[in-house]
């Protein structure tokens, strides 16, 4: 069984809202619905943890009935990181069935179908594997207030999600990682920590994380567009 754990459980501080990012509107919808449409309709995805703020994951689910999610089986109250939030999605798995554990930042809405196929794919065929992006902008080294070198941006990729992994794999690089480190921000780094080749799948660059309040912008504008 393929699982999607979908991290959702941020507060958003960066939005200054009044309501955590995954929760505003989005053409009429909260954010976490869109997130969660593509995993629903994806053949390759046999069941979703949904990891929240604990003070907006009591009625969650009843909430999800609404919009029709049939493959949304926990919700699970996140952590102090992002880390101890997967942490404790990948905690209410049943051992005995996973096989790929598929996470998902919960503010990237415009995943889709095909990334999330594909990037299962490659974890099933190497074990470990993550979306990624090209880098378009030069990109400087820096030190005390002055450019060290220009990196190539040709070998430079951004981390997107889904990142994909075996299920024992995740749990080894979990169980040696310290989850309130805040600088874990993604799981491939705890994969490549254990020697893991982690292999890399292209995604688009409309994948964006839904962070500022030019960021809601451009969303409403990709809606617009399709």
């Amino acid at each position: 069984m393929n699982i999607a754990i979908i991290a959702a459980a941020g507060a958003g501080t960066r939005l200054e809202s009044d309501r955590p990012k995954q929760f505003l509107l989005l053409a009429g919808k909260p954010v976490i619905f869109h997130t969660l449409e593509p995993f629903e309709e994806c053949d390759s995805v046999h069941e979703v943890i949904l990891v929240l703020p604990a003070e907006g994951s009591a009625g969650f689910l009843a909430m999800a009935g609404k919009y029709g999610l049939r493959k949304l089986a926990r919700v699970v109250p996140g952590g102090a990181t992002r880390a101890d939030s997967v942490k404790r999605g990948l905690m209410a798995i049943r051992s005995t069935t996973a096989e790929i554990i598929a996470v998902h930042d919960g503010v990237r809405p415009f995943v889709t179908v095909a990334e999330i196929e594909s990037t299962i794919a490659a974890a099933q065929s190497d074990g470990a594997a993550i979306l990624v992006a090209p880098v378009t902008d030069t990109i400087k080294q820096v030190s005390d207030r002055s450019v060290v070198q220009t990196l190539d941006r040709g070998v430079l990729r951004r981390a997107l999600t889904p990142q994909c992994f075996q299920y024992e794999l995740l749990r080894q690089a979990y169980q040696r990682a310290d989850v309130n480190d805040p600088s874990l921000t993604d799981e491939s780094v705890l994969v490549e920590q254990l020697g893991h080749r982690v292999t890399v799948v292209e995604g688009s660059s409309r994948n964006i994380k839904i962070t500022t309040p030019a960021d809601i912008a451009i969303a409403e504008a990709f809606l617009a567009a399709d």
